[in-house]
């Protein structure tokens, strides 16, 4: 018996999600980030009013790399969405804190950069919860 019950523990640690951000500090995080994009949903609610310099982050968790029609992103950012990177917490959680470097792994083109060069160093995690939790999934 005891055994079992070691093993059930062990098999839900293991599948349970890695992922842990905070999506309350995300938000208070998210507040440098604002100076670039938005968060405006597709009815045109302003969740977040921002900069129009990068997309509008409404979404952004389920789509594809270089996404928002009419948006000029960088030659990386396209190719790596064509090579099927989509958006979830943990890629974005990744990309935050060193974006042209996420996008010149994943695309392999040393050459790509991101045209976001700010780097959050520290609370990735929260700020890809926090914007998880604004998408249209979440409501």
């Amino acid at each position: 018996m005891k055994l079992s019950l070691i093993t059930t523990a062990a098999l839900l640690a293991l599948t349970a999600p890695a992922f842990a951000g905070d999506a309350a500090n995300g938000e208070k995080e998210f507040k440098k980030c604002k100076a670039c994009h938005a968060i405006v949903a597709d009815d045109g609610t302003e969740i977040v009013k921002g900069g129009k310099v990068g997309p509008n982050l409404y979404g952004v968790v389920g789509r594809a790399a270089g996404g928002v029609a009419d948006f000029k992103y960088s030659d990386v950012m396209k190719e790596s969405g064509a090579k099927g990177l989509i958006w979830d917490e943990a890629t974005l959680a990744a990309y935050l804190p060193d974006p042209s470097t996420f996008l010149e792994e994943f695309s392999g083109d040393a050459k790509g950069k991101s045209k976001m060069t700010f780097k959050l160093k520290k609370g990735g995690e929260d700020v890809a919860a926090y914007l998880a939790s604004v998408g249209p999934a979440a409501k």
